[in-house]
Parts: structure tokens; C-alpha cells; sequence
């Protein structure tokens, strides 16, 4: 009898070692901590957009939410509120020359950029903080403000959409378009 119980618990250890269920299953053990569990698909993609404005080499990280035939401006982004300007992590910018965004000098670095959209006209927001979630925005932690251009776009873009465009010698633009709503604000490289 002392021989069938050690013949069963070896068999049992040799199963278990093996990667099989119990019962003669052929289904493989959990994943094993050499793989890593894979990242789950994000609802928002996330993009970088770059951009050359005079000499200047700017980059911006963001979340890219759709419409889904959501209300955007004045629901989903409430007017008159901060607001993180995508979705999951702050939206980045990243700069390796000093700029000026509007009239608000901002040093070479990384930032994290938030907007204040309203009806009329949006504010940019550089923040010093640059890898941070998108809601957790500190005002203390402002670099500084710029008044953002707003019109409507001829067509509506159902993805949020960002791009850095270079002008005449070292100027530009950054534009933010989603619905029907583009909010531009120009880039002067120093």
C-alpha cells in the first residue's frame, strides 16, 4: 500500500512540475514570471508628433481619444476647465531649443502641456511636471500661460489630432484639431 501512495505522489509532483492540471488535463500551467504580462490595449492610442521649427526639434507625446459621436467641446471637455489636451498621461512637449510659445518663453526641456478651451479663444498651459497623469495637474507647477487661436475646421476629425508645423525661417506653429474645433497657437525658435 506504502509503495502506491509514493508511486501516486510522484506521479502527482511530476504533473504539477510539468505544467499540467490535475485529471489528465492538457491545459499548460499559468504564465511563467520570465514572460511579463502584456500592457492592455489602451481605448486612446498614444502618438509622438515632431516637429523642426527654425533649429528647434519639438516633440509632442499624447493620447489620442475618438469622438464616437460624443459632444466634445462644451461636454465631454467641459469650456472654461483645464483640461489634460488628450487622454491617459499628461500630453508632453519636448524641446531642444528655447521657444516661444505665443508670448510665453519656455526653455529647452520636456513639460507637460495642458489647455483651457473656451468659446472664443483656448489657454495653452506649459507645466514644469512633465511625466505625470493628466489629471493630477498642479497650478503651482505652471511654467506659464498663452492665448491659443480658435476657428472651425471645414470638416470634422474624429480623432484628436495634434502637429507642429515650421514656417519661414524660425517660426511655426502648434495646432490642436478635434470635431470641428482648431486652436492654433504660433512657435518662434530662438
Amino acid at each position: 500500500m506504502r509503495l502506491y501512495t509514493c508511486l501516486a505522489c510522484s506521479l502527482l509532483a511530476v504533473a504539477v512540475l510539468s505544467g499540467f492540471a490535475c485529471g489528465g488535463g492538457s491545459e499548460p500551467a499559468a504564465e511563467s514570471a520570465a514572460e511579463p504580462a502584456a500592457e492592455p490595449e489602451r481605448l486612446s492610442p498614444h502618438e509622438s508628433v515632431s516637429g523642426m521649427v527654425g533649429e528647434a526639434n519639438i516633440t509632442m507625446t499624447y493620447g489620442r481619444p475618438y469622438k464616437k459621436g460624443r459632444e466634445i467641446y462644451g461636454g465631454l471637455v467641459p469650456f472654461d476647465a483645464v483640461w489634460r489636451t488628450g487622454a491617459d498621461e499628461a500630453t508632453t512637449l519636448e524641446t531642444d531649443r528655447d521657444l516661444m510659445l505665443g508670448e510665453l518663453h519656455v526653455p529647452a526641456g520636456k513639460y507637460s502641456v495642458y489647455t483651457i478651451p473656451s468659446t472664443s479663444e483656448w489657454t495653452l498651459i506649459v507645466n514644469k511636471v512633465a511625466e505625470q497623469w493628466g489629471t493630477r495637474y498642479d497650478e503651482a507647477e505652471d511654467l506659464g500661460r498663452a492665448q491659443m487661436s480658435v476657428s472651425e475646421a471645414s470638416e470634422m476629425t474624429e480623432q484628436l489630432t495634434l502637429s507642429i508645423e515650421g514656417g519661414e525661417g524660425a517660426s511655426g506653429s502648434l495646432t490642436i484639431v478635434w470635431d470641428t474645433t482648431v486652436a492654433t497657437i504660433p512657435i518662434m525658435a530662438h
